[in-house]
């Protein structure tokens, strides 16, 4: 078992391991592939393995700081498929919640010297050197004493090696193994305690909550809770995960912990109070209230933890910038950017730009080397021209006040590069935000390029290269997108939330995962965006040019709703028929009565434009039969038609898709 756990983290032989552990805990001993290089006959042992690479395989390190404690093994740098294969294969198995306390100790009693080491015990207030006597397996924690002479260094100077003794002896001379740092041992004898304890402590750091046992007691705890959790992890420390994103997980998990605290005391102090007694019956409410919050917040955190769940929703991120208003003086100013001003441009500038229109020459102006110093000196109103140029940021761009940024020049002579990981390159929160003539570019991003939490942003005549996702529209946003090319998103080119308004027109998305997904969502709340696409050119996505999100409620709903009245099917596009030059621009209500209707073009254009009708007005359809159903429910048997309508309005005309991987149009159902 030693060289099997050494082994699970590539660090040694492959010699033979248990199995899969069985529900009742037991593990059953089948050969494994030796690893590569290793013997094949009978004398290729473990043992003499390790007597021909004698000597430790782990890494060490030495604590930083005035007392000069020894080296400890450095084990924090183990990856994911390492930390995988030890819960998976050596830990827990297929192991309950229940029995997850279980499963570890048995573990730690196979590969954990019961004896004889030395380890750093570690607080935020103090570490100090301890000698381990003895290990109780179940309670998982050792028994230790201070080693002669005492080695003690505190964080807080009141806090003395006296202190120590004392508290450890309050302890009863037990300490938890999360807490204890191995002392390296250059012999390899104490590889495999120094990597158990790792494993331990992580778990309990980072996977195990507090409210795991009480759960529904199964046996795919690993697969519903391990596996997620410790992906996350990874992805978080590998900026996979969006800031903003991590900070809400953060916090959804302190709540979490300290509800669950809550909901403990109060449930104890029921057990002490009176039966039917009025105490009893106002903390029975006051439980059922914690509880009910807890879980909520649970379902928040698993939504998070699913790889997948975590970014088909997205997450509702508000800018943190606040918008500055009108500046006190109420002039308006305009921002030149430019990493170096001669007289030319100077004076090319004030014929193009500056000296326009009745009172220029009283206009203020000020000169920035940067973007990003000159967006933060905005105030409502102002304009910022941007100069031909390469500039770099490294920042995010947040405009949170009604401003025009634009470029002097051609798209490709004004460009903004992001690099580093951070958050989105460009967050707009303003009510009129206006960005023309520039190019975005950029590198080893987590988060989009444009990110439209709210308000209006109108992008002209402008190029976007993408990392990650491109631009997103968040609920009760607008972006009108004019005249643009956007390319190179991992995920999708255009992301448009329910709630939202997006206009593209003249522009082109290519060489996305996806063109443009539109998320709708079962809730009452979040209405269908309204959507126009006219003459875009959608082409060379891995998958879809357009693709739908919807619940999957929907589906089974439209299957009953075939035997209804003719008012509640879907309503199906009409190509034919229609005067040329007509497009689809009307209200979803009108849509659902009157069938889609989409301007006839080119064979190749006409499909894709009728089948994203079709498909939209379809599931605005549906979805006021399910309020509809939802108000009959609550009595209101005759709905008010404003009240019903979605409010969604398409125009669908003159749009290319051209070789998308999986053809002009789609849908998602979750």
């Amino acid at each position: 078992m030693a060289d099997e756990l050494l082994a699970g983290v590539g660090l040694g032989p492959e010699p033979p391991e248990p199995g899969p552990r069985s529900a009742g805990g037991a593990a059953e001993e089948t050969p494994a592939p030796l690893e590569e290089g290793s013997s094949q006959d009978g004398d290729g042992s473990s043992d003499c393995s390790r007597e021909a690479s004698p000597g430790s395989r782990l890494p060490r390190f030495v604590p930083q700081g005035k007392t000069h404690f020894p080296e400890m093994f450095q084990t924090g740098h183990l990856l994911f498929y390492e930390r995988f294969s030890a819960y998976q294969d050596y830990i827990l198995a297929d192991c309950k919640a229940s029995e997850v306390r279980e499963f570890t100790a048995e573990f730690l009693e196979k590969v954990l010297e019961p004896s004889g080491w030395r380890a750093v015990w570690r607080t935020n207030v103090f570490e100090v050197l301890v000698e381990v006597t003895d290990v109780d397996f179940t309670a998982l924690k050792a028994v230790v004493r201070l080693t002669d002479p005492c080695l003690c260094e505190s964080h807080v100077g009141t806090f003395t090696a006296e202190c120590v003794r004392e508290l450890l002896e309050l302890k009863g001379q037990r300490l938890p193994l999360q807490e204890l740092w191995v002392v390296f041992d250059g012999s390899g004898a104490l590889d495999q305690t120094a990597l158990a304890i790792e494993h331990v402590r992580f778990f309990y750091q980072h996977i195990w909550r507090s409210w795991d046992e009480e759960e529904e007691d199964e046996y795919d705890y690993f697969v519903r809770c391990v596996e997620p959790r410790l992906r996350l992890h990874y992805d978080i420390l590998e900026d996979r995960v969006p800031s903003g994103l991590v900070a809400d997980y953060r916090s959804l998990l302190a709540q979490g912990q300290g509800v669950y605290r809550s909901f403990l005391n109060l449930r104890s102090s029921l057990s002490a109070c009176h039966a039917d007694s009025e105490q009893e019956n106002v903390s029975m409410v006051q439980a059922l209230e914690l509880y009910s919050e807890l879980e909520q917040l649970k379902q928040k955190l698993k939504l998070i933890e699913n790889p997948l769940l975590r970014y088909v929703f997205g997450y509702q991120k508000n800018s943190n910038v606040q918008a500055k208003g009108a500046r006190p003086s109420g002039q308006k100013v305009t921002h030149i950017v430019s990493s170096a001003m001669v007289t030319g441009l100077l004076q090319a500038l004030l014929r193009d730009r500056l000296c326009q229109g009745p009172g220029a020459e009283d206009m203020e102006v000020q000169f920035h080397s940067d973007p990003l110093s000159a967006i933060s000196a905005c105030y409502e109103g102002d304009r910022v021209i941007v100069c031909p140029g390469r500039y770099v940021v490294q920042g995010a761009i947040s405009i949170a006040d009604s401003i025009e940024l634009e470029g002097y020049g051609l798209p490709d002579d004004i460009v903004i590069e992001k690099r580093g990981r951070g958050d989105t390159f460009v967050d707009c929160s303003g009510a009129d935000v206006r960005i023309s003539c520039m190019k975005f570019v950029q590198h080893d991003a987590v988060e989009g390029i444009l990110v439209i939490h709210r308000g209006r942003t109108t992008v002209e005549n402008c190029v976007l290269q993408c990392e990650t996702t491109g631009v997103t529209v968040r609920t009760s946003a607008e972006l009108v997108m004019k005249t643009s090319d956007l390319c190179g998103a991992k995920g999708a080119g255009v992301e448009i939330y329910p709630g939202s308004t997006c206009s593209l027109s003249d522009s082109g998305i290519h060489h996305c995962r996806e063109g443009i997904l539109i998320k709708d969502f079962l809730d009452e709340h979040y209405d269908l965006p309204k959507v126009s696409l006219v003459n875009n050119i959608i082409h060379n996505n891995e998958g879809y040019g357009v693709v739908l999100v919807k619940p999957r409620i929907f589906s089974d709903l439209q299957e009953n709703a075939q035997g209804g009245a003719e008012e509640n099917k879907a309503p199906k596009a009409q190509p034919r028929g229609e005067a040329p030059g007509e497009a689809l621009e009307e209200p979803a209500e009108g849509a659902a009565r009157r069938g889609g209707r989409a301007r006839p073009g080119p064979p190749g254009q006409l499909e894709g434009n009728c089948e994203v009708v079709s498909e939209l007005v379809a599931a605005s359809a549906q979805k006021g039969q399910l309020r509809r159903k939802r108000l009959s429910e609550l009595g209101i048997t005759q709905a008010d038609d404003t009240l019903m309508a979605q409010g969604l309005f398409v125009a669908v005309a003159e749009n290319q898709f051209k070789w998308n991987g999986k053809g002009s149009f789609g849908t998602f159902l979750f």
